[in-house]
């Protein structure tokens, strides 16, 4: 299963992004996205260290949402077990 992380872009160099999700920053390529036109604010879904989509912020939003959701969830399995 492939696992794409929603992260915000902190700041836009030529081929490359800082970007951030959760307080944790890296470093991202924006090869896959050289046609998008991306500043500073702007969402992307990373994969492997590649942003391989722009995508608005509700929708980076609403998949945190889940994410947390189901971890809350694993969290929940463990205490039980």
């Amino acid at each position: 299963m492939c696992l794409g992380i929603p992260m915000r872009v902190v700041e836009v160099g030529e081929l490359t992004a800082r970007c951030d999700a959760k307080g944790i920053r890296r470093d991202v390529s924006l090869f896959l996205l050289q046609h998008e036109q991306l500043v500073p604010g702007d969402h992307v879904v990373v994969h492997v260290g590649y942003a391989i989509q722009k995508i608005s912020e509700q929708e980076a939003q609403s998949a945190w949402e889940l994410f947390d959701t189901m971890l809350a969830a694993e969290d929940a399995i463990r205490t039980d077990a």
